[in-house]
């Protein structure tokens, strides 16, 4: 019992943090470019972690290396960079629904990489998160003529990416405490995430006020949002299943809607519609 409590706990709390790092990502946008905003959440986090965690890297077998790296990559490195990229052009709120069908991804992996069975519920809620995800970016692209929906391609490249991850995570690092994978996954992305943040011209503009005010959006991102954020979602995959795990997603846009309607967004009727047969869809694929 108190493990299901746990879980629960993890996962509401999760789900406030992530559902403010939609909101944290557009401030950080304000006066930063997509590829400063992905990079910089990168280092910020990697130098919390490697603070806190250094030890724990002596825990991590050799062998286990090559697992750290692809969750890295995977679960860290792509989706930072294209989920800065997706708030470029769509609505933060947006960004999170699509970010829902993490769950659905997880499972289809699951099924066609992992072993994992499907029944017939679950392809039908499969089914019915796409058709709730096109009806909200098709919604979306009609009546935001300013806004290119084709980026919603990113934020769902993204979601397959986290669906990578989790599984790899359940299936080769379940022996490894939280903090050894997380600190392990940015002690390998912090040299490249440098390398593009001094690319990306940034010493150059670090003294303007815009950006510096931007860069205080994403230390909050990177060290609580990334980092502590990854500890609590890795720990919450050891004690569930990949599918609960993910179903974080269910509650992040929730959070993230509220933040939005604060910053002048707002959704459709149809996008609402949308959105929910999204969460029907989920859910179905989720259920036991």
């Amino acid at each position: 019992m108190e493990s299901k409590q746990l879980k629960w706990g993890y996962l509401v709390l999760l789900s406030l943090v992530w559902g403010s790092s939609f909101i944290l990502i557009k401030k950080g946008l304000v006066g930063l470019s997509a590829i400063q905003v992905g990079s910089l959440r990168i280092v910020f986090a990697a130098a919390f972690l490697l603070l806190i965690g250094f030890k724990s890297l002596s825990k991590i077998p050799k062998d286990k290396w090559k697992f750290i790296a692809l969750t890295a990559l995977f679960g860290t490195f792509v989706p930072a960079f294209l989920f800065a990229l997706a708030q470029t052009e769509i609505d933060s709120s947006v960004s999170s629904i699509l970010n829902s069908l993490t769950p659905l991804n997880t499972l289809i992996l699951g099924a066609l990489i992992f072993g994992v069975h499907f029944q017939k519920r679950q392809i039908l809620g499969v089914v019915i998160g796409l058709v709730g995800s096109l009806l909200l970016v098709f919604n979306g692209a009609m009546n935001h003529p300013d806004q290119n929906y084709y980026y919603a391609i990113l934020v769902i490249i993204a979601s397959i990416c986290y669906a990578i991850n989790v599984n790899l995570i359940k299936k080769y690092l379940s022996g490894l405490t939280p903090v050894s994978i997380t600190t392990g996954n940015f002690l390998i992305l912090v040299i490249p995430a440098l390398s593009i943040l001094y690319l990306s011209g940034f010493q150059q503009v670090w003294t303007i006020p815009k950006v510096q005010h931007s860069v205080g959006f994403i230390v909050v991102l990177g060290v609580v949002g990334t980092g502590i954020a990854n500890i609590l979602f890795f720990k919450l995959i050891q004690i569930s299943s990949p599918v609960f795990a993910t179903s974080v997603t269910y509650l992040i846009p929730v959070v993230a809607f509220f933040w939005g309607l604060l910053d002048n967004e707002m959704l459709t009727t149809i996008q609402f519609f949308g959105a929910f047969i999204i969460l029907i869809g989920v859910y179905l694929s989720a259920k036991k």
